[in-house]
Order: C-alpha cells, then structure tokens, then sequence
C-alpha cells in the first residue's frame, strides 16, 4: 500500500492511498473510521482522488461520524 499523500482538516485525519488498483479514501475521526475505494480506472489521475473530497462530500462524512458514534453508544446503554 502505498500513501499518496494527506488532505488538512481540522477534525477528521485524511490519507489518500493506492492500492491493488484501487484509490483509498481513508478518513479517521476519534475512533472511527471510514474508507472509500475507488477503482484506479475511474479517474483520470491520482489527483483527481482528491477532488472528490469536497466541502459536500465531508458534510456526508461527518454526519456519518455522528452516527457511527451515536448508534455506538446506544448500542452500549444496552450492556
């Protein structure tokens, strides 16, 4: 696996992978993390992987953040 490089955001750490023909999107928040896999085919070049992270797309991603915690910690309130 090889690091393509990181995008700055003051909550959410973001590495951008290739790997076994595939781009990595890998955000990590506390906890949690998410990853999104694009084939190496779908883009014309490995910057273009990073245009996908938009404002909008880290709307989406946070908000899933949210929900991972929350269904997390009601999923622990049933110990």
């Amino acid at each position: 696996m090889r690091v393509i490089g990181e995008i700055p955001h003051p909550e959410i750490k973001i590495t951008i992978f290739h790997w076994n023909n595939r781009y990595l999107i890998k955000l990590e928040a506390g906890l949690f993390e998410q990853t999104y896999k694009i084939h190496e085919y779908d883009v014309a070049a490995e910057a273009d992987v990073k245009k996908i992270v938009t404002d909008e797309f880290l709307k989406g991603v946070i908000e899933r953040f949210n929900q991972m915690a929350d269904s997390l910690h009601r999923s622990l309130a049933n110990l």
